[in-house]
């Protein structure tokens, strides 16, 4: 599979109100770079899925 470059771009519920974040990662298309957003995020800082809004997923070009 091929693998491209995307762009997320959202926030994060902290206990005192909401942090952006911006991440870039690798992933075959679309739906994989939202799940692998919500798999770093939730891990990282122990939140649920409805905690983590997701604005952006855009697809960078180049290498």
């Amino acid at each position: 599979m091929d693998q491209k470059k995307y762009e997320v771009t959202g926030k994060y519920q902290e206990l005192r109100g909401w942090k952006p974040y911006t991440k870039v990662l690798v992933a075959p298309n679309e739906k994989q770079a939202q799940e692998r957003i919500y798999n770093l995020i939730g891990s990282k800082h122990r939140l649920k899925r409805m905690y983590i809004q997701i604005d952006t997923i855009t697809e960078c070009a180049g290498e």
